[in-house]
């Protein structure tokens, strides 16, 4: 479920007034983003009037997201505004490194404007959003960590029988849609269990489920 409001998002440009290819985001009737206000490194306008306490979310938009996130971080000081990455690079070690510093990641060429708004929405409602390449390159990494054995056991038996069916067929790619005639299940049904088992394992999203799943042992800061 997204905000009873509309978004006010920041859109903090790492490498100033550089690339950005949705200067007229949000549309007119975006059904979530209201706003969006710009800011370039040293970014003191985070601590000035009128952006102070203004920000649902920050956009990051950069080349060098391990150091431009550090930096961003820093400005942002004891503000609580979650952060979503969008940036050209898609590495696995940069992608786990930003999703275990708690911001959703978006590479560029794998979204849309829909899909940056609904990142906002999901980082507001403390979910990690990826693009479908990061997602990839998250469970790449999760396939060559150490599997997290009797404890990954532990956790999968607090799932229903049916919540474990659907975990497997989420862990191999499907999304809800595609889950629901495999079993037999309508979508809402399908996002009904979704919503237990994202509580159950403690999980912010299908991404970090579907690590908890398969037992990898990435360190992640909610």
């Amino acid at each position: 479920m997204g905000p009873s409001r509309k978004l006010t998002v920041v859109l903090a440009r790492a490498d100033g007034d550089g690339d950005w290819p949705y200067e007229d985001w949000p549309v007119a009737d975006d059904p979530y983003v209201s706003r969006v206000l710009s800011v370039s490194p040293p970014y003191r306008a985070f601590r000035e009037s009128p952006l102070e306490g203004a920000a649902d979310v920050v956009v990051l938009r950069c080349q060098d997201p391990s150091a431009d996130l550090a930096e961003l971080s820093k400005a942002m000081g004891a503000m609580s505004a979650p952060v979503v990455v969008v940036s050209p690079v898609r590495d696995t070690e940069t992608v786990v490194e930003v999703f275990q510093g708690g911001a959703g990641y978006l590479v560029d060429g794998d979204y849309c404007t829909t899909m940056l708004s609904a990142a906002a929405v999901a980082a507001v409602v403390g979910h990690t959003y990826l693009s479908p390449t990061a997602c990839t390159a998250l469970r790449e990494a999760a396939g060559r960590m150490p599997a997290g054995g009797e404890g990954t056991e532990r956790l999968r038996s607090t799932l229903s029988p049916r919540e474990r069916e659907i975990m497997e067929l989420l862990s191999t790619g499907l999304c809800a849609q595609e889950i629901g005639p495999r079993l037999g299940l309508s979508e809402k049904t399908v996002r009904n269990n979704l919503s237990n088992i994202y509580a159950k394992l403690d999980a912010r999203g299908s991404t970090e489920a579907v690590l908890k799943w398969l037992g990898a042992t990435l360190s992640v800061r909610v």
